[in-house]
């Protein structure tokens, strides 16, 4: 059934409903012509009278009363979705789709899990990559960036804090090669790298202009691989705090920098940035992120 078909049965149906031309116009919103030119394109398609005219109006024909049944049951089952619908968006129920990029992961996936228990009815996709997902498609619900600002007009960003990532090395390591004193005394010591070039991530651009390319022994696209390269002891390596609470045996050398430091930042599509679903894992997320 087209669009246009249906138009001129709901035309039809309420024109039966009301018994005039003018009364199904005002529940239709539409000018008495548009209701007029429906019912007699729709009479000409299935080739039959569903009214007869008389003065005082429209009653239906055999035909009429035929498809003022079937109109009915269409029209009663539309409003059972819609209520259905609208039951959805106050409930706190459904699928979630968070993405972020994979180092917020050690502080995000226990506050996933923890707003599970108080929602149980929710379903979490937790999406982690460099891959940045199309809010404006419906691919996530919630996404965590790092780096520059997004600058999509339909989203809304807020600022989410930083990421907080320092050189580290193993305890292992130390003993091996040494501890380096300051930022400049890295003559001989390994390093574990990003294997993205193209990174635009802060601490990554430090690195690939500080430390000759040769010194970088181990390489990786994952940040979580790259924190197990450092804890075995494979080199010195960029790793969030958050990250280096999972392994007992690294050691910060240096503390965060401002020019390693990545902004993190919240965003949600316009049109699903209200929805209850959302709203209440916005500010769990924001309430419980105040103890990172």
């Amino acid at each position: 059934m087209s669009i246009s078909t249906w138009d001129e049965i709901r035309t039809a149906y309420h024109v039966a409903r009301k018994g005039t031309v003018s009364g199904a116009a005002d529940a239709l919103g539409v000018h008495h012509a548009t209701v007029i030119r429906h019912i007699d394109s729709l009479e000409d398609r299935l080739g039959v009278k569903l009214f007869q005219r008389h003065a005082r109006g429209y009653s239906s024909t055999e035909a009429g009363q035929d498809l003022l049944q079937v109109a009915q049951a269409t029209d009663d089952q539309f409003s059972q979705l819609v209520n259905r619908i609208k039951g959805r968006g106050d409930e706190v129920s459904g699928e979630l789709v968070v993405t972020s990029v994979t180092p917020v992961s050690p502080r995000l996936t226990p506050v996933l899990s923890k707003f599970r228990q108080y929602h149980p009815n929710i379903n979490v996709r937790f999406l982690t990559g460099e891959e940045v997902l199309r809010l404006e498609y419906g691919e996530a619900h919630v996404a965590i960036r790092a780096g520059t600002k997004p600058d999509n007009p339909d989203n809304v960003v807020q600022r989410f804090g930083h990421l907080p990532i320092a050189l580290y090395a193993s305890e292992e390591y130390i003993a091996r090669k040494g501890r380096p004193e300051t930022l400049e005394d890295f003559a001989g010591h390994d390093f574990v790298g990003q294997d993205d070039f193209e990174s635009r991530a802060p601490f990554v651009r430090w690195l690939m202009e500080r430390i000759a390319p040769e010194q970088v022994v181990f390489r990786a696209t994952d940040y979580r691989i790259i924190a197990d390269a450092v804890a075995t002891g494979v080199g010195i390596g960029f790793v969030t705090d958050w990250a280096s609470e999972r392994y007992s045996n690294l050691v910060q050398l240096f503390p965060p920098q401002e020019s390693w430091v990545a902004p993190l930042w919240l965003v949600t599509h316009v049109d699903l940035h209200r929805t209850t679903k959302v709203q209440a894992f916005l500010n769990f997320l924001k309430e419980e992120a105040k103890a990172w």
